[in-house]
């Protein structure tokens, strides 16, 4: 062959496999590239586990906490996190019931109480795990661990809590304004159409009758009495005993220990040490759940969050968000 012939067939060769590596960057752009990229850029939270103690994996400890008012405001985002995530915190509740490796779970409860509802379903889910994975649950108070706050505390095994912890606050509480008489000064009239009398009740545009009033009360009783019951049951304690102190009072954790409320003083680290002692779990690992958005977009979200912090006015907004325009019924201590 000449030099001609050489040049063309190597510029040939060299054209076939430049069009077989177009063609494969081209097949890898179209599927890894984009898979990868979403899995970079995904904004669904993911639970990871994050070891707390390094242990033996195969029998392990779960430390869970419910930190702040338990109320169902929605899931966080890369770039704002809720202070409560009530759906993510039954995500947990359901991965340990299914989870063999967890023998026992420690929960840090720092809260005021909350939602009916949602307190309700925080202690289904552990009755649920006590009964079907028959493994201790142990609770640890930090400074509030008052009305549903104990309503989720109470199905454990043993509690324990500081001495300053503010505990008790058993009961119910509903709360509506009536700015009635406000408008009337201001020369406001609501006009109201509605199906039945009572559709309005407690709608702030007039006084609550004492019917209206009578019928809410049965149903703060009921759900007054369910949270006896679950004291009750949790602590093995007579309907007399929790009465006495279960007048929507407050009790330090010295006070709540002679009341029968809490089973020692101490904080996260003693409950973490009794558990273990009590049931030969010393060697076990122990673990907790975050949550992960992954990749860039869990990246940026933290550095974004971290950098600005939450304002004054997203924290307003955050209440006000936790807050119905309608009263319910409230598991709660204090104005939170």
């Amino acid at each position: 062959m000449n030099t001609k012939r050489w040049i063309a067939l190597g510029a040939a060769v060299v054209l076939i496999f430049f069009s077989i590596g177009l063609n494969t960057v081209i097949s890898i752009f179209k599927t890894d590239f984009f898979s990868n990229f979403d899995s970079l850029t995904a904004t669904e939270q993911t639970m990871i586990e994050t070891v707390v103690e390094p242990g033996d994996m195969g029998n392990r400890i779960a430390l869970l906490s419910v930190d702040g008012t338990i109320q169902d405001v929605g899931t966080s985002t890369p770039f704002a996190a809720v202070e409560y995530d009530h759906q993510n915190f039954l995500g947990q509740l359901e991965t340990i019931l299914y989870d063999q490796s967890v023998q026992a779970v420690v929960l840090y409860v720092n809260s005021p109480g909350g939602g009916v509802i949602e307190s309700a379903e925080i202690y289904e889910k552990l009755i649920e795990i006590k009964e079907q994975r028959n493994i201790p649950i142990y609770v640890s108070m930090g400074s509030y661990a008052a009305s549903g706050g104990y309503y989720i505390s109470a199905p454990a095994d043993k509690i324990f809590a500081h001495k300053e912890t503010i505990t008790g606050s058993i009961g119910v509480i509903m709360q509506s304004y009536n700015f009635s008489e406000l408008a009337s000064n201001l020369g406001i009239e609501f006009e109201t159409i509605k199906s039945g009398e009572h559709k309005d009740m407690f709608g702030g545009t007039r006084p609550t009758t004492p019917e209206e009033k009578a019928m809410v009360q049965e149903m703060i009783n009921e759900s007054y009495e369910e949270f006896v019951d679950v004291i009750e049951q949790g602590r093995g304690m007579s309907e007399a005993d929790v009465k006495k102190v279960a007048d929507g009072r407050i009790m330090g954790g010295s006070q709540a220990l002679k009341a029968g409320f809490v089973d020692g003083i101490g904080g996260l680290e003693d409950t973490i040490a009794a558990v273990r002692a009590d049931f030969g779990l010393e060697d076990a690992e122990l673990f907790e759940y975050e949550s992960s958005f992954g990749g860039l977009t869990s990246m940026f979200g933290m550095k974004i969050s971290s950098f600005f912090g939450p304002s004054p006015e997203q924290q307003f907004l955050t209440k006000l968000m936790s807050s119905n325009s309608g009263p319910r019924m409230m598991y709660l201590y204090g104005e939170y």
